[in-house]
């Protein structure tokens, strides 16, 4: 955590700020290890975490690199430090609610300069001890899954599948699900965020089941797609495309190649394949404290993969009348190339 605020801190004389104003949960846990209510001010010498009084017992058990204000008054107490310490220009997270933004703009004695996406860009780049994190939670993910497919059979529902995928995730030591569960079988397989419901499962119906899980605070991100018995021919060969895509990119990835370029290798495939319009989201995206953060993969991002970064490969295609196919896996970012930290085969699996 000490060197994140000092590699926040090295930033302010360039960003022409003095100090910097947290109000965002997930970039206060990852500065500070602090995740509960109140803001994070860091000045060029100092931090302060703000609180109030139900955290104070906690904080004080703890071992940290930051002073401790409480008091019911965030705002009120970050700009009597504002005042105090001389802060003549104040950067703020430009994702803050207007009124939010509106009490910092009347308290504060300094002049206030949103900033985008500063810690989010920070959090791209993984540690080594992210790297292992999110390494263990992706491949405990996995297991769970693997866990979950003798229970996929004809006449369970889609809610009972999530149901029961959580309760495995948690005895493997996972905190809480990232995201609800998606379970869509059938031609509901077509809706990429079809969440779990009490359809039954049918013989002969593909079963995409997407689904992400915190261990320590860092989430996995995996989708996979099933047959329960014989899908068809045509379903069957949709997923060989997907399946064929998502690889492509995966092997693609690398330091300095883009989102829209890791989107177009797989993109292209899928449309010389006559599915290009049932391709209608984005390739894959960054993990970590967050289920979605930088760098993204997309039709028109411009964002370069870097060394450590951690992303999602995630094509599909979905098609109304018949269902859908989605593949996931979560990829480290090397200095040379890529490394899969969700692993498996994805081989079309048929109960």
């Amino acid at each position: 955590m000490k060197n994140r605020l000092k590699t926040l801190q090295s930033q302010f004389e360039a960003l022409r700020i003095d100090a910097f104003l947290v109000t965002s949960t997930v970039n206060k846990q990852y500065l500070t290890g602090f995740d509960g209510d109140g803001v994070v001010l860091v000045t060029g010498s100092k931090t302060y975490v703000i609180t109030d009084s139900r955290y104070e017992t906690s904080l004080a058990a703890s071992v940290h690199d930051f002073d401790v204000i409480i008091t019911r008054y965030y705002l009120e107490a970050a700009a009597q430090q504002v005042s105090k310490q001389q802060i003549t220009v104040l950067g703020f997270e430009d994702s803050i609610p207007f009124h939010d933004y509106d009490r910092i703009d009347e308290l504060m004695s300094a002049d206030i300069v949103p900033m985008a996406n500063l810690i989010e860009q920070m959090r791209e780049i993984k540690s080594a001890e992210e790297i292992s994190t999110l390494e263990r939670a992706g491949k405990l993910t996995i297991k769970g899954f693997n866990a979950l497919l003798p229970l996929i059979k004809p006449g369970v529902t889609e809610r009972y599948l999530a149901n029961q995928l959580d309760a495995i995730m948690r005895s493997l030591g996972a905190e809480k699900a990232s995201f609800d569960t998606i379970v869509a079988s059938g031609k509901r397989a077509a809706l990429p965020h079809g969440a779990a419901t009490s359809k039954q499962i049918s013989a002969g119906e593909m079963i995409t089941i997407d689904f992400g899980y915190e261990f320590n605070g860092y989430t996995s991100d995996v989708t996979r797609t099933v047959a329960l018995g014989d899908p068809g021919e045509k379903l069957k060969q949709v997923y060989g495309i997907v399946q064929r895509a998502q690889q492509r990119i995966i092997n693609a990835v690398k330091p300095g190649i883009t989102g829209q370029h890791l989107d177009q290798i797989g993109r292209k495939i899928i449309s010389a394949a006559g599915y290009g319009d049932d391709f209608n989201h984005g390739t894959g995206h960054g993990i970590g404290l967050d289920i979605h953060e930088g760098p993204a993969l997309s039709t028109r991002s411009q964002d370069h993969m870097k060394q450590n970064n951690v992303i999602t490969v995630e094509p599909g295609i979905y098609l109304p009348e018949l269902g859908g196919i989605r593949i996931e896996d979560d990829v480290l970012v090397t200095d040379t190339g890529h490394r899969l930290l969700t692993g498996g085969s994805t081989d079309l699996i048929v109960l």
